[in-house]
């Protein structure tokens, strides 16, 4: 009797994370370059109408590439999202051109904005902070600005591995949303371990950070791919996930998938539902359709609902 009770258990536990999941990705996200969009043949067989699509702009990507991208999502009925990466930006002049060619030509009213993967500024910006600070961006009448989220720190900007300059800057983040009539929210690389999301959000929470946050995740890949990427892209503690998974050689060759992640923050979600974690944002990281593939077979099939547009 006590094992068929176990058994009834753990079938409504594993029914319980799975519809919590399916809520969860409901309205998730998926990053995109112009040369990986450029080999899908109609996005429109991926992803559920309304996707927010973010355009990456990886130092050297032309404009007139990002642009011609952001027209062809936007005319299949997607949520637009272009980065701006200020390190890569060389003036107020290039700014004010970018964001009048993705107006002009590709009606975005979105944006992603943030420092940039390169060391070394090509010119005036070091931060997004400085672009927000330009007033472009009201001026441009965009609906809706993204900055970015580190919650396993960023040696870049705190390179002792603290937090004071990353939460100095989430503060100031915090009080141009209060003041800007875009709506905001933090966007995160990519993570592999709940845990230190959840700490970093709640203690968002208590510095009265309330900005929504989208929480990156990698989607499913070969585990030799993450590794590359996550070394590549600085990715903290939760690096040791995949670690751990490549010393069992029974998992060493199956595909990695975020389940594991996204029940956890899934759950957290559910029994603490004023967190600040709001979305999914994925970083197709093993190909862009085996990504979409996934994310609408586990539940994100239907767009972004109104009520958890964060």
């Amino acid at each position: 009797m006590m094992a068929l009770f176990n058994f009834k258990k753990r079938d409504q536990d594993a029914e319980r994370a799975t519809g919590q999941i399916e809520g969860f990705l409901q309205g998730f996200s998926i990053e995109v370059m112009p040369r990986t969009a450029a080999k899908v043949a109609d996005f429109r067989e991926l992803l559920p109408n309304g996707t927010r699509v973010y355009i990456a702009h990886i130092d050297g990507t032309p404009i007139s590439d990002m642009v011609a991208t952001a027209k062809r999502l936007n005319a299949d009925g997607f949520n637009v999202m272009p980065h701006f990466p200020a390190r890569i930006i060389k003036n107020r002049t290039t700014l004010a051109d970018w964001i009048a060619r993705y107006q002009g030509e590709a009606n975005v009213k979105q944006g992603l904005l943030l420092a940039g993967g390169v060391a070394t500024p090509h010119g005036d910006f070091e931060n997004s902070m400085q672009l927000l600070e330009t007033g472009f961006f009201d001026a441009g009448g965009f609906t809706r600005l993204h900055v970015a989220g580190h919650p396993e720190g960023s040696r870049d900007i705190d390179p002792d591995g603290g937090d004071r300059a990353v939460m100095t800057a989430l503060r100031w983040k915090q009080a141009f949303s209060e003041r800007s009539d875009a709506k905001m929210a933090l966007v995160t690389q990519f993570c592999f371990d709940a845990n230190p999301i959840i700490t970093w959000s709640d203690a968002l929470h208590a510095a009265n950070i309330t900005l929504p946050v989208h929480i990156g995740i990698a989607g499913p890949a070969k585990l030799q791919t993450l590794i590359k990427f996550a070394a590549t892209c600085g990715v903290g503690p939760s690096m040791k996930v995949l670690q751990k998974r490549a010393m069992d050689v029974t998992k060493l060759l199956l595909p990695y998938e975020p389940t594991k992640v996204l029940a956890k923050l899934a759950a957290h979600k559910a029994t603490h539902p004023d967190s600040n974690i709001a979305q999914v944002h994925f970083f197709p990281l093993g190909g862009i359709a085996t990504n979409a593939e996934w994310a609408v077979a586990n539940g994100g099939a239907t767009g972004i609902p109104a009520a958890r547009n964060g």
